[in-house]
């Protein structure tokens, strides 16, 4: 923790943005943590202009979902930073969907092969992808990490902040609404 940290407790700002809907709690929360979060906004990758909205979001975020916030969980950094992480992601993912094409006007040359196996690889990606979006975010943040991102089962606890035994149940739990979703796949 930084100096500013210890003078300054973010559990009982937190406890108070909860309990007693604190605006000045927030802000001192701000104060800490906005620049900390644009930093590591930044170098997941976001221009400066939508690192500083997803700050803005992260903490509205906070002013809404204070209540949900456990010690037992983690700190009130990671929980705030995990806000903000899972933002980014949501950011992304929106950016990331694939403009529409009207397959009737593109001209493709008479040589061009149909490529019967990489539409059907696109299909299964695009079922997958509907399912994992039908999954709680924490067991779609877990499935992704886990399976995507290849991580152990115990880092994926740290980071989320989270128990071991809860990040593996949470992949039962994903792995159990998914299979009779995907079971004609495999």
């Amino acid at each position: 923790m930084t100096a500013a940290e210890t003078a300054i407790d973010p559990a009982d700002l937190l406890s108070r943005v909860a309990t007693q809907r604190d605006r000045k709690a927030l802000a001192a929360l701000f104060d800490l943590f906005g620049p900390k979060l644009k930093s590591m906004l930044l170098k997941l990758g976001a221009d400066s202009a939508s690192a500083e909205d997803l700050v803005q979001e992260t903490f509205v975020s906070v002013w809404r979902k204070a209540h949900l916030y456990s010690p037992v969980r983690g700190a009130p950094s990671t929980w705030i930073f995990t806000i903000a992480r899972n933002l980014r992601i949501d950011m992304l993912r929106r950016q990331s969907s694939k403009p529409y094409v009207d397959y009737e006007t593109v001209d493709l040359p008479s040589d061009a092969p149909i490529g019967s196996a990489t539409a059907e690889q696109n299909q299964i990606v695009a079922r997958v992808a509907k399912a994992l979006d039908l999954l709680p975010e924490e067991q779609r943040e877990v499935v992704r990490l886990s399976f995507v991102q290849e991580m152990p089962h115990s880092e994926i606890a740290q980071r989320v902040g989270i128990p071991l035994g809860t990040v593996k149940s949470r992949l039962r739990l994903a792995y159990d609404r998914l299979r009779p979703l995907l079971e004609d796949l495999h």
